[in-house]
């Protein structure tokens, strides 16, 4: 059984799948509490649904691309289960997970999305460095950025953590806190290895909007 938050369609707002279709299964829970969070939401609202259940709201949308989210999906012992069933179901399956919790049983074709937290965040003590030695190739690695301090300390982290360099690194900046401007000049300027990206789906629609 799986407490679920939200299931629906939308273009991919993040990671190097951005502008993909995709369907989102947005399990309840986190145990982080981001100063800069952006769906506090899914701390607490939800419904009880069995793997099946969700599968088939899923299979409703016709999309092959879905990924897992939260709040923090890895809370829940049957996200391990759904991703599962949904990569034999043949489907492509993102995770994003909070990089606060391990990960070594999340299905290795799963290509998972590990969101460390920068100083800002107040969540960085929390961060798990040794989820790097569970990565997959396809995995990326994403830091939201709220300020120079934040940058600073994600630079610093990709020298201190070579692991870093054999993912797709992303750099977002947090949605009206830092302008996309000064982040890109600052990734420029260093010429630093990342790839930047924004919210799509914050562009698109409006930035509160759920459901998209």
């Amino acid at each position: 059984m799986l407490k679920v938050n939200e299931i629906f369609h939308s273009i991919q707002g993040e990671s190097s799948h951005a502008g993909r279709p995709c369907v989102f299964v947005r399990l309840t829970g986190c145990n982080l509490r981001c100063t800069w969070c952006d769906t506090e939401y899914a701390f607490y609202e939800g419904e009880d649904l069995t793997v099946d259940q969700v599968l088939e709201r899923v299979a409703a949308y016709g999309c092959r691309l879905v990924e897992v989210t939260g709040g923090e999906p890895l809370m829940q012992p049957g996200a391990i289960e759904l991703m599962e069933r949904l990569l034999k179901d043949g489907y492509e399956v993102l995770l994003e997970t909070g990089g606060s919790l391990p990960i070594d049983r999340v299905p290795r074709d799963v290509i998972k999305i590990v969101d460390f937290k920068a100083p800002s965040s107040g969540m960085m003590k929390k961060n798990l460095w040794s989820i790097l030695d569970d990565l997959a190739p396809q995995d990326e690695i994403k830091i939201v950025i709220g300020d120079r301090a934040d940058y600073d300390w994600a630079k610093a982290a990709l020298e201190q953590h070579d692991h870093l360099g054999r993912h797709t690194v992303l750099f977002s900046p947090v949605f009206g806190r830092l302008e996309p401007q000064t982040l890109s000049e600052w990734i420029l300027g260093d010429r630093l290895p990342v790839r930047f990206q924004l919210q799509l789906h914050k562009i698109i629609w409006e930035p509160d909007l759920r459901g998209v």
